[in-house]
């Protein structure tokens, strides 16, 4: 093993030199041995960023506005002697200082499960065998196996490369990618000379390789650069920062009007400093939405969290607003709208068609012609089958508890088996066999070719590929008794129409005898000099639960579009069976090549299935569906999917069989690459919009109402029907209660059978000013109906005042309750059964008022006095009263807006 403090110039090593230099083969590390380095080396990660202390962090909960005005009040009124509205004033400062501080907490925790989640996993020979690990495993010594598209997981000593470039910029400036190879270079190289190394960090652009591990987390080179690299995303969105600077300036506004209500009434109405100035105190806590925005970002954190648990995981947050509004989504079908478990079911040679069956990946199964088993020895066409689908291949198949699994591409792993059951030699037939070149799989020329040596050193070329590709390169085709005709085209698009048209992926596979000495692989090889050795029909089932997801879709006006690179037949097939409305049309990567940009988006929209694309292809879709003004939701996998994830309004990127460069240009990344999981994200994303919406709809009007209250009595020179100290008590007491409750609330049941919400809309509409000031109204009827009810019955003021402060409260309740459900009725069992943080914020915001409203240590401090029996049922009845009110108002609102949504439908 090397000296971390002093290691070798792994670029200036030859290949063996390398692997010595870190104890290491070519097969890979033992389980055991790569565990004892671990202990050593510690987890593949670069430092963490130092964090604020929780001291420090509680302490920056005061730098707000509003806080410095609460203190200066506090020590004003404390000169004054006004102990307890200093005690109360603290309070409010303690309790909203506490807020900040847990809020901010729950957020980092949930971004820290997001990256922790994100967490890139590698692919690597452990056990002479491989396997995929979380990259925070690798060590010194392990041998990774990359790709077009991955990000490097350490530094790596090359051992193998084909075709590679990689993406230096990170590290070098430099924006055109590498060319890397085997070759050592010069021991005083730059960094963006050393050919013959990837960095940790950096980005695969093309070709495939293997690399042994040379430095890991701090020791790498980005980790002695730079020292530590960390993405700390602050949990917010456009619309948590707007409703942030509205707060800011709503709160500036509101003391403009708080002082001149103060000079207005010391000067003009001459009344006392003292109580004048609580008075204002009051006033500003009220209207101030102070907890606002601490609230909206709670309300983000559990959205975030709860997506997660939906195996949606948010990468920028802004996504998160964007899906709230999501009309169309575009998805690949294999692995997303289908199961992603291939099998094969067809064998087509030129003569014959073969059925397959089996289980999943196991490498056992039967072959069968005309109901009757096929032997191998007297169909020579099925070997030839197996030694293609066996050689040009790069999954792996592992036995496992549960069954059989593949490690690799699931068509591949699907090949794999067919080997198995064709030469009933187990999961790796052909292992004794030596590749000695390839030609990776690129979605530009559509097939891989590989360059293989049998034992006897007789070399064959393999390849396999699209079917269109791969037959305008033969000049042959197999017979079933292994002879050898001139290909025919016409019988192979006949068989391959048959074969779609049941809904199978079709791929064809051909094969060349080379001289044995041969050992470099060029396109010349292959061009034109193939003999077809047939067809082989795949199946994917569809997932049941994406079926479902994609009803539910539709029931929640979002259009669901498959693009894949799948043969138009067997796309139509999966279409109808998924349930895809308009299955009447497919459009082929062809057909949108012979388009324009104008007669693309004229048919987008009718079109639901797109076939034999490529990536370049998407790129024009989305375009073409924004242009109508639809925000668009795109799927994608590879790294040639970037620019149009980047360029869609949401760009989900799949979890698992996902290039890093997808998941870096999306929004969203799927854990399961189940189109499920993107409904559950449309439908949470939804849910948080609508959840943002409530709080904000709770929290203006029951502020307006409070702080109408008192702008009235105090220019109307009235007594004020509720004191200034009630006022701070209730706002320390709902703000940490009721404010909160609606960031937990689940979503409503017609949340999926909804349209989307428009692109444009703001949050701040005319219905929702119309609703802060309807509530902000019946609020100050409703206060000063009880106040001036009970002075009439000649009660004491302070109890005149205590009934009004109940009033308030109660009115806030019965607020919350009708506001949970802003799309529906709130008169259903549900609505009224509530959840379990609802009940348990209501309930201690009505024991700390029956406390405040009748405990005599609690009388005395705020002024109060128990309110009689009877009383209390007027209190709760008036707050009946309001809530029929604004329930009854927001039923003919929606039954304007579904007498006007019905036309537009039909």
């Amino acid at each position: 093993m090397t000296d971390d403090r002093h290691p070798p110039a792994f670029h200036a090593l030859s290949v063996p030199d390398a692997l010595a230099a870190v104890d290491a083969s070519a097969s890979g590390l033992t389980s055991e041995e790569a565990a004892r380095r671990r202990a050593i080396h510690g987890p593949n990660r670069l430092p963490a960023p130092p964090q604020r202390s929780a001291v420090l962090r509680f302490l920056a909960q005061f730098n707000n506005v509003l806080i410095y005005v609460l203190i200066a009040s506090a020590v004003v009124t404390i000169a004054l002697g006004h102990v307890v509205d200093t005690g109360v004033i603290l309070a409010v400062i303690l309790v909203n200082a506490v807020i900040g501080y847990v809020q901010e907490g729950r957020a980092e925790r949930a971004m820290d499960a997001i990256r922790g989640m994100l967490a890139p996993h590698s692919a690597v020979m452990r056990d002479g065998q491989r396997h995929g690990i979380d990259a925070s495993e690798l060590v010194p010594g392990d041998i990774v196996l990359v790709e077009a598209g991955d990000r490097v997981p350490a530094d790596l000593r090359l051992i193998e490369a084909r075709g590679l470039k990689a993406q230096e910029a990170l590290l070098t400036g430099e924006s055109v990618p590498s060319d890397k190879s085997t070759a050592a270079v010069d021991a005083d190289a730059t960094l963006g000379d050393r050919t013959s190394m990837l960095f940790s960090g950096t980005l695969v652009a093309a070709g495939v390789a293997r690399g042994v591990v040379t430095a890991t987390g701090a020791t790498s080179e980005i980790g002695r650069i730079s020292g530590m690299l960390s993405e700390v995303e602050t949990l917010t969105t456009p619309l948590v920062r707007q409703m942030d600077v509205f707060a800011r300036w709503l709160t500036v506004f509101i003391l403009l009007i708080a002082a001149s209500l103060l000079v207005y009434n010391y000067f003009v109405q001459h009344l006392a400093f003292a109580d004048l100035f609580m008075v204002v105190v009051g006033l500003s806590v009220a209207a101030i939405p102070e907890g606002l925005p601490a609230v909206l970002t709670i309300t983000l954190a559990v959205g975030v969290q709860a997506m997660a648990r939906r195996n949606a995981i948010v990468r920028r947050l802004p996504a998160i607003e964007t899906l709230g509004s999501v009309s169309v989504i575009c998805s690949d079908k294999t692995g997303t709208l289908t199961r992603n478990e291939m099998m094969v079911a067809a064998l087509a040679s030129a003569e014959r068609v073969y059925s397959v069956d089996g289980d999943g990946y196991a490498p056992e199964g039967d072959i069968r012609w005309r109901d009757a088993d096929a032997d191998p020895a007297e169909h020579a066409v099925l070997v030839e089958f197996a030694c293609a689908a066996g050689l040009c291949n790069d999954a792996v198949l592992h036995s496992g508890h549960d069954g059989w699994h593949v490690e690799g591409d699931p068509m591949e792993g699907a090949l794999m088996a067919l080997a198995g059951k064709i030469t009933g030699e187990g999961p790796d037939p052909y292992g004794s066999w030596r590749r000695t070149d390839a030609i990776p799989f690129d979605a530009v020329h559509r097939y891989m070719a590989v360059l293989n040596h049998d034992h006897d050193g007789r070399a064959f070329i393999h390849v396999k590929g699209a079917p269109e590709a791969i037959v305008a390169m033969c000049a042959n085709e197999r017979t079933a008794d292994g002879g050898i005709r001139p290909v025919n085209p016409d019988h192979w698009h006949d068989v391959l129409e048959r074969l779609a048209a049941d809904g199978q992926r079709v791929i064809a596979v051909a094969v060349r005898d080379v001289e044995p000495h041969q050992s470099v692989l060029t396109t010349q090889d292959i061009d034109g000099q193939l003999t077809l050795i047939g067809f082989i029909g795949l199946i994917d089932p569809p997932r049941p639960e994406a079926i479902a997801a994609v009803a539910e879709c539709h029931a929640a006006g979002i259009r669901v579009k498959m693009i894949t690179g799948d043969h138009a037949a067997t796309a139509r097939a999966i279409a109808v069976q998924i349930g895809l409305t308009h299955t009447d049309r497919v459009l082929t990567g062809a057909d949108l090549e012979a388009m324009d940009d104008a007669e693309l988006a004229a048919v987008s929209l009718d079109t639901d299935i797109f076939a034999r694309t490529s990536p370049a292809h998407k790129l024009r879709l989305v375009t073409a569906l924004q242009s109508h003004g639809l925000t668009v939701a795109m799927t994608g996998d590879g790294v040639n999917d970037a620019p149009a994830l980047k360029r869609a309004d949401a760009g989900i990127a799949m979890g698992q069989k996902g290039s890093e460069a997808a998941k870096e240009a999306a929004e969203l990344v799927l854990a399961d690459d189940n189109f499920a999981s993107i409904a559950a994200a449309v439908r949470e994303g939804r849910t948080v919009y609508d959840n943002i919406k409530k709080v904000i709809s709770w929290t203006l009007p029951t502020n307006g109402g409070e702080a109408t209250t008192i702008v009235i009595a105090l220019l109307a020179g009235m007594a004020l029907p509720i004191t200034a100290v009630q006022i701070l008590w209730i706002n320390l007491i709902t703000g940490v209660t009721l404010g909160l409750a609606l960031a937990f609330e689940p979503s409503e049941a017609n949340t999926m059978r909804r349209p989307p919400r428009p692109r444009g809309e703001p949050l701040l509409t005319g219905r929702l000013i119309w609703h802060v000031a309807l509530v902000s109204a019946l609020f100050v009827v409703a206060v000063f109906g009880i106040y001036t009810y009970a002075i009439d019955r000649n009660y004491p003021v302070a109890l005149a005042q205590t009934m009004a402060m109940n009033t308030l409260v109660v009115l806030e309740i019965f607020q919350l309750f009708f506001i949970r459900n802003i799309y529906g009725t709130s008169l259903t069992l549900a609505a009224v059964r509530g959840t379990p943080v609802v009940w348990l914020c209501v309930s201690i915001a009505t024991l700390a008022q029956f406390a405040v409203t009748y405990l005599p240590p609690l009388q005395a401090a705020l002024g109060t006095q128990a309110v009689p029996f009877g009383d209390g049922l007027l209190i709760v009845g008036i707050g009946v009263v309001f809530f029929a009110l604004v329930e009854t108002e927001k039923q003919m609102r929606l039954a304007v807006l579904h007498a006007e949504e019905r036309p537009a439908r039909r």
